[in-house]
């Protein structure tokens, strides 16, 4: 049984982490009662965990990790139903763009193979440094920062494109 101390930590944990948990699970999947229930499950599994976690320190990224853990046992559940035409919420602070701006980098980023999108994603929307992203991805820091790279050169293509065209149809 965890002591009053150990369960107030893990309440405080879970009120600072709850919501970018959510944002995390909402990209993954795209549909707000399943991210709900990720996030709900990712909590279940780690409290019964809680007691033998060593690092403190290593908290966020271990969330994450049971996080995606999570989203890729839905896969060995049962089969999934995606829209291919629903949109995301707002999910990211679109950092003073305007609304069509803002659409524009969430197509851009959804257009992105997974393996880019991720890591991106645990970067923004997480926080995570590159060795953490690699830890939660199980993959090598070096891998971590190509596919960052990669992502970022890709968004710029993809973005340029739509500002070429934009500024194309208002010549026009």
């Amino acid at each position: 049984m965890l002591s009053g101390n150990r369960k107030s930590q893990f309440e405080t944990l879970v009120r600072a982490y709850s919501a970018e948990l959510y944002r995390y699970a909402y990209w993954l999947c795209r549909e707000r009662f399943q991210a709900e229930d990720l996030v709900q499950e990712t909590f279940t599994r780690a409290w019964q965990s809680w007691g033998g976690l060593r690092d403190d320190k290593a908290v966020k990224s271990w969330l994450y990790t049971i996080l995606r853990n999570e989203h890729a046992r839905l896969f060995e559940r049962k089969r999934i139903e995606i829209d291919e035409n629903q949109e995301l919420d707002e999910v990211v602070d679109s950092g003073g763009m305007n609304a069509h701006e803002s659409f524009e980098m969430r197509e851009a980023i959804e257009a992105l193979p997974k393996s880019y999108r991720e890591p991106l994603l645990l970067q923004v929307l997480g926080g995570f440094s590159c060795s953490e992203i690699a830890g939660t991805m199980d993959i090598s820091e070096g891998a971590v920062m190509t596919r960052l790279t990669r992502a970022r050169l890709a968004l710029r293509k993809l973005t340029g494109k739509a500002t070429e065209r934009k500024d194309q149809e208002r010549v026009r």
